[in-house]
């Protein structure tokens, strides 16, 4: 090391970066870290929970096209949405997956017409109708759940939920597709809020995603068949079944 009189200046060249002792930080398991006055550098920070940049939504562009047979409208209620056609004329092939895309959005009005519209349409389909939607459906759930961003993760939970109750068989025709989405469960399954002693004043609208995987796991093993917890357990080890007793 340098000097310069009778004081000991590192030298912070080409070394690497220094420590507040003087150390100089070196990579983890090199032969750098076998010599003297060095210190080994942290592991970097895992970035499982970092939420992912979306990109433009196929959701978006249509709604700035006016491609969407629908107005907003205003009434004592609050705002709903006016659809311009009979819901039952609706081609679910195109639609629903659409909506299903636009829960990646987070400015208004794109959120609202989003959720309402895939309220609306799970509400008047059928089975008849969404069944045979349901493979589309896979890889615009699957692109929202992988933002991980809490707001429209939570929203996606929620759409999920509504999918599985919206027709009978919706629930064993999922099964095969928890490859894609259950490992996102699996991360954010123990992600509760921790509140001690005070009081969540939020519980009732439903924004801790924790809770929400929990109650979207139950929901999907209740009406997911024979071969539904199997599936879930291999995917969440952690989960426990709420239907068979111990």
């Amino acid at each position: 090391m340098p000097t310069a009189g009778t004081w000991k200046v590192p030298f912070k060249g080409k070394f690497g970066p220094y420590d507040g002792n003087c150390q100089r930080i070196v990579p983890a398991f090199s032969i750098q870290s076998r010599q003297k006055n060095t210190t080994v550098a942290p592991p970097p920070p895992s970035d499982a929970f970092r939420s992912r940049s979306s990109s433009r939504t196929t959701f978006r562009q249509s709604y700035d096209r006016g491609d969407f047979p629908f107005a907003l409208k205003h009434d004592g209620r609050g705002n709903r949405i006016s659809w311009k056609v009979p819901l039952e004329t609706l081609d679910y092939h195109y639609y629903l997956p659409l909506f299903f895309d636009g829960l990646r959005e987070t400015q208004h009005p794109y959120v609202f017409f989003a959720v309402q519209g895939i309220d609306d349409l799970l509400a008047r389909g059928g089975g008849k109708k969404i069944l045979p939607v349901l493979p589309q459906l896979i890889i615009p759930i699957k692109l929202a759940l992988n933002t991980r961003k809490e707001a429209v993760m939570c929203r996606t939970l929620k759409a999920v939920q509504k999918l599985v109750k919206s027709a009978e068989y919706i629930g064993q025709a999922i099964v095969p597709y928890y490859r894609q989405l259950l490992p996102v469960f699996n991360l954010f399954k123990q992600k509760n809020l921790n509140s001690g002693d005070g009081i969540d004043y939020h519980q009732r609208f439903g924004e801790n995603i924790g809770d929400l995987i929990q109650e979207t796991l139950e929901l999907m093993e209740r009406r997911g068949g024979p071969d539904a917890f199997i599936n879930i357990k291999y995917m969440i080890p952690t989960y426990e079944s709420c239907l068979i007793r111990k």
